[in-house]
């Protein structure tokens, strides 16, 4: 199943007067519905709970949710991303204060869980996105292989299944997370 597009033309600042405009990535003028399932979320949920405890006592910068857009693509300004959960470090925001709207700053870490209606085509777009705006982590979780893909900036690449260790790297020194841990322990029942 393709992801809803709906063919009026919208600009970021129409996305944030919209009561429901964090369900949607703005490409091209276009709103792109993002439908998360349910597995989908509670594995973006464990993640970025491991990281806000990791954040809280080490005081590295801010774990922010799926509701947070990313305005920070140099080649489409009005591009919108809502990665599933990301960080950026302390000092890296102006006066270190989170902006009304979008976020133009690059975050050091990007977070994204494939869904069910999630088109393999879709999710490498958004990683060579994510790449060519300079996030340097970015983590793909995939519950149905219990897998994370594990991107760098520098071209590196890495498959993590659930006998590994996801790290934080030089992004989050000291921050590790077994990738069982962030998957369900029992299997999904078929949607």
């Amino acid at each position: 199943m393709h992801p809803s597009v709906v063919s009026q033309r919208y600009t970021p600042e129409d996305l944030l007067a919209m009561p429901d405009g964090h369900r949607f990535d703005l490409v091209d003028g276009h709103l792109v519905e993002r439908n998360m399932g349910a597995e989908s979320s509670w594995i973006a949920q464990q993640i970025n709970h491991r990281l806000c405890n990791y954040t809280e006592t080490s005081q590295h910068g801010l774990v922010l949710g799926p509701d947070c857009g990313y305005q920070i693509f140099p080649d489409d300004p009005n591009r919108v991303r809502f990665p599933d959960g990301s960080f950026i470090r302390s000092g890296r925001l102006p006066n270190d204060a989170l902006p009304r709207g979008h976020i133009r700053v690059v975050p050091d870490l990007v977070l994204e869980v494939v869904s069910p209606n999630d088109l393999a085509w879709e999710v490498d777009m958004k990683v060579t996105e994510y790449l060519q705006a300079s996030v340097p982590l970015i983590w793909v979780s995939y519950p149905d292989t219990r897998t994370v893909s594990v991107y760098r900036a520098n071209g590196k690449a890495a498959r993590l299944g659930v006998g590994e260790t996801l790290s934080g790297e030089d992004i989050l020194p000291g921050f590790t997370c077994l990738v069982a841990d962030v998957f369900p322990r029992h299997p999904t029942a078929p949607a």
